[in-house]
């Protein structure tokens, strides 16, 4: 299985980080956590995204607060897929690093979960890389059943306790 490459701008960042982690882990998916700043070391992050088709990797996840423009940096150096996970900063709430990740030019897409949307850029990498892997699909499968068992189960708690 190809892996995941997981770019924060800081470690700031690793809390958000740290929930598409934990779902990379349990779907048994590689994966490899970086801290590269679009700003602060750009050539670095330009050189590890120019590398990332060849070193195995088939998505790159990019976290990123503030002027959040990491996972264009890397959709600018690459033709990998880039989830961008806008982050919250002191400031505006997360609004301009949401706006600074979805707002890319035609040609250079990043695909963008909502502010500190560290599970569900994990699990839109899961999807992606379940496009060729079965086992991986068969997996997401699973999850969402048991996820519509849960709400069920929810819902009829509150009907009964309600009706």
């Amino acid at each position: 299985m190809k892996k995941v490459g997981i770019v924060m701008g800081s470690t700031s960042d690793l809390p958000v980080v740290e929930k598409a982690i934990a779902v990379l882990q349990e779907y048994g998916v590689p994966l490899e956590v970086r801290v590269l700043s679009a700003h602060r070391c750009p050539e670095e992050a330009a050189a590890f995204a120019r590398s990332a088709r060849g070193s195995g990797f088939s998505v790159l996840i990019a976290a990123a607060g503030m002027a959040a423009h990491l996972a264009g940096a890397l959709a600018a150096n690459c033709t990998l897929p880039v989830i961008g996970i806008p982050c919250k900063g002191a400031v505006l709430e997360g609004m301009d690093a949401l706006l600074s990740t979805v707002m890319m030019p035609p040609g250079v897409p990043v695909a963008t979960v909502g502010v500190d949307g560290g599970k569900n850029a994990a699990l839109l990498a899961v999807e992606m890389l379940s496009l060729s892997d079965e086992a991986l699909a068969a997996k997401l499968e699973a999850a969402r059943s048991e996820n519509r068992a849960a709400v069920l189960r929810s819902d009829e708690t509150l009907r009964a306790r309600y009706h």
